[in-house]
């Protein structure tokens, strides 16, 4: 028989699906942003069900929790730099998304993988943020799929990188987001017995790196969520949450999104 795992976030939110909604580079201006965040709070105040966070563009990052007061939506950065200040133009840190009240930070999405970001920039992200208390949701995934697992070995090396200077006692401050980049904004989402075995192959990797706390390590599955897909793959995945793309960024696809993993069968 499967096991049952709780689903917990970081800050309390005990029991329920962690959904973050990642913007991306939308909208494209402050009152878009606003207004997107008020659906958001409506859909949270309907849906006490879900724990949701808003990953906005870093530029609306330190308004819109200022106008999102209460425990209903938690914010988290898109990115940061490891560290607090320094000559490193168009950047921000993990101080200053710190001072920006935001309590988590996506580390190692695909899209900064392919803009460069290394698996040692991870490392220096993950330690800064945990440093700082933030929760770091790190960003794994391959580009394709191998039937004799090479896949494996490339996910198993970007977690090691990831918790390299992460202590045994701080592996339940950490987040990991499974995001297979051949998924990515895709027509379907990969099937959830497949993500079942990958978030078992993750806790054991945890495990095997940082002992029994990598047990009860949670896990995200993010690539081409939407209403259709995401109460399976929180039934059946073996998840704790969603990270959700493209559904994120449209008011009413997201409500549908929420109100089909929060709506009792």
């Amino acid at each position: 028989m499967r096991r049952t795992r709780p689903r917990l976030a970081s800050n309390g939110m005990a029991r329920k699906p962690i959904i973050v909604a990642n913007w991306k580079m939308h909208p494209r201006a402050r009152a878009e942003a606003k207004a997107m965040l008020t659906a958001i709070k409506k859909i949270a105040e309907r849906s006490p069900g879900a724990a949701i966070i808003v990953a906005p563009p870093a530029i609306y990052l330190s308004e819109l929790p200022r106008t999102s007061a209460g425990k209903k939506i938690h914010f988290a950065a898109q990115h940061a730099r490891a560290g607090d200040t320094g000559a490193y133009t168009g950047e921000i840190s993990m101080a200053q998304v710190k001072d920006a009240k935001a309590r988590y930070v996506l580390v190692g999405h695909a899209e900064r993988r392919a803009a460069g970001e290394s698996d040692e920039d991870t490392r220096a992200q993950v330690a800064s943020a945990i440093s700082l208390g933030l929760t770091p949701i790190i960003c794994v995934g391959e580009r394709e799929r191998s039937h004799r697992g090479e896949h494996l070995l490339f996910i198993r090396a970007q977690l090691r990188a990831a918790f390299t200077d992460v202590a045994d006692t701080s592996v339940q401050k950490c987040i990991v987001a499974y995001e297979p980049i051949w998924a990515i904004g895709a027509s379907e989402a990969m099937p959830a017995r497949q993500m079942h075995e990958m978030a078992i192959f993750i806790r054991k990797t945890i495990h095997e790196l940082r002992g029994e706390r990598g047990q009860d390590l949670k896990v995200l599955y993010g690539g081409a969520v939407d209403e259709s897909n995401a109460r399976t793959m929180l039934d059946e995945g073996d998840v704790a949450g969603l990270l959700v793309g493209r559904a994120a960024t449209n008011a009413e696809e997201f409500a549908a999104l929420i109100r089909a993993i929060t709506t009792k069968k």
